[in-house]
């Protein structure tokens, strides 16, 4: 039986076994249920305060993200804007190069058109000046005045070639002259270009009309009998051949050295065939100057290898001659020691001899001989008497 005290009214009872566990059963049963009610009341306070907070976080983050967002678009507003600035101004810029280019090239196409002008109108006054010339002239006259034409045109680079010589050609040589003989020298007077001129022209109204190849081989005679290197032709026959109109013509497949050319073509020929043979003069020159070296240096090899031998066999006599004086001196040394050996032998002979005869006395000489000592003993008292 247990005993049982009331809490409320402080009677005291007894009940069984029975009876107490089940009374106990019910007061864990309802602890528990309490407990556990208490329990889950706090976890649910518990996670609605946990809820509470991160949702506070969250709102914050939230927050948070929408000011750097906010903060990030008003950047990326500003960029935008910064860039749609920098655009408009670089495209004012290139606008303002375009239209500074072209305007530079409107005043560039500008000036070519006035030189190209100049330039038509310059050929155009030639063109009327040689038709001019055709038509005025006849046939022997307008030669005449190519000639002066460009007599006139050397004179103006005359400075250019103060030891030239360009002289109408008045010596005929077997019944043919040409026209103009050039030939120039370097300031040392070394000719190193000449030239055989002929100037040929006709007007409109001859009525046989001649071609560039008509004079070709009495140039070429020309130039061999006037002893000319080169042989140029100024022409203005064939006056719409594209040949001749577009510049140089080089006739040296035909002939040695030969050109045909438009008077506008002289003075630059002129020029560029100098140009060409003070360079060809100049290597000359060095070529020489290389050859005069390699002949020196060949005769200096010639001379140094003549003066190799001749001092090789010297030294090969000498040596020789040397060995043989070296053989005589060993000779002389070998006899001069066995004499020298000879020598002092004999003279320690000599020595021996002196010190037996420094040795030798009477008494010596007559121990063991009683006869030669009487007789030595008589001769001293016959030469010592008292």
């Amino acid at each position: 039986m247990k005993e049982l005290k009331c809490p409320k009214c402080g009677n005291t009872f007894s009940v069984d076994e029975a009876d107490y566990a089940l009374l106990l059963n019910q007061v864990k049963n309802s602890e528990f249920e309490q407990e556990l009610a208490r329990r889950i009341h706090e976890l649910e306070r518990a996670q609605q305060a946990r809820q509470e907070a991160e949702l506070a976080s969250i709102k914050a983050q939230l927050s948070e993200q929408k000011s750097r967002s906010e903060l990030q678009l008003q950047t990326m507003q500003a960029q935008l804007q910064q860039a749609d600035q920098q655009k408009q101004i670089a495209v004012m810029q290139l606008r303002q190069q375009a239209t500074e280019a072209y305007a530079k090239k409107e005043q560039e196409l500008a000036v070519l058109r006035n030189q190209m002008a100049e330039q038509v109108k310059a050929l155009q006054d030639q063109v009327a000046y040689y038709k001019d010339m055709k038509l005025r002239l006849s046939t022997k006259m307008v030669g005449e005045t190519l000639e002066q034409h460009c007599a006139t045109e050397f004179a103006r680079i005359r400075p250019l070639f103060p030891y030239a010589y360009f002289e109408k050609d008045n010596e005929v040589v077997e019944g043919t002259k040409g026209d103009f003989v050039f030939r120039d020298s370097s300031d040392d007077g070394v000719e190193y270009i000449s030239i055989m001129f002929e100037m040929k022209n006709e007007n409109d109204e001859t009525a046989t009309k001649h071609k560039n190849e008509d004079f070709l081989t009495k140039l070429d005679a020309d130039r061999r009998k006037k002893g000319c290197e080169y042989a140029v032709l100024v022409s203005l026959l064939e006056p719409d051949s594209d040949l001749y109109n577009g510049g140089i013509v080089d006739m040296s497949h035909r002939y040695e050295k030969m050109y045909v050319i438009r008077p506008q073509f002289f003075v630059p020929l002129i020029t560029l065939l100098c140009q060409t043979s003070r360079k060809s003069l100049d290597a000359k020159r060095e070529l020489a100057l290389v050859k005069a070296q390699q002949v020196d240096v060949t005769n200096f090899e010639e001379k140094l290898m003549a003066f190799k031998d001749g001092f090789g066999r010297n030294v090969r006599l000498a040596n020789e001659r040397f060995q043989d004086a070296i053989d005589e001196i060993d000779k002389t040394i070998t006899h001069l020691t066995k004499v020298r050996e000879n020598l002092i032998k004999s003279g320690d002979n000599l020595n021996a001899a002196d010190k037996k005869l420094q040795d030798v006395t009477i008494k010596r000489l007559t121990y063991g001989n009683p006869t030669m000592k009487a007789k030595f003993e008589e001769a001293q008292a016959k030469s010592n008497p008292t």
